[in-house]
């Protein structure tokens, strides 16, 4: 069961891509589309990561930040990265800590669940069922942009 709207969103520090330090107070007054998703370079989740590429212009300059999540390691996340040049962070919660925190874990991978967290890092809005395709562009039409 995903986290409710309203919900204090968990905080966390893990890698990024690029082997950086990520954490959710980094973006505090910002809002954070946390996209979970189950494998790097498979069908669905490519889709999904394409679309967020495809709509990234639309995020810029608007104070929402994009960061994919699942297991897959450091490596794992940089070659899907620069397969289908994806120009937003993608955590790399190998141990899990982060799937559990939010209440997505499939049983050794992420769910495909994402928050829209607030400036004030309150769960604004919940979407347990994606479509990849438009699931980036879906959002920015709920954000009312």
């Amino acid at each position: 069961m995903a986290l409710s709207v309203g919900a204090h969103a968990p905080g966390f520090t893990v890698k990024d891509t690029n082997g950086n330090t990520v954490s959710l107070a980094d973006y505090a007054g910002k809002t954070v589309v946390l996209y979970f998703y189950p494998k790097d370079d498979t069908p669905g989740c490519t889709k999904e990561a394409c679309s967020f590429r495809d709509s990234y212009s639309a995020y810029q300059g608007k104070d929402i930040v994009v960061l994919g999540v699942s297991r897959d390691d450091e490596a794992s996340h940089q070659a899907f990265t620069q397969k289908f040049n994806l120009p937003f962070p993608l955590l790399a919660d190998v141990d899990g800590i982060l799937t559990s925190a939010y209440d997505v874990d499939g049983g050794g991978y992420s769910k495909r669940v994402t928050y829209v967290i607030d400036g004030e890092g309150k769960i604004a809005k919940v979407y347990d069922s994606v479509k990849t395709e438009t699931h980036a562009t879906d959002i920015l039409a709920d954000l009312g942009l």
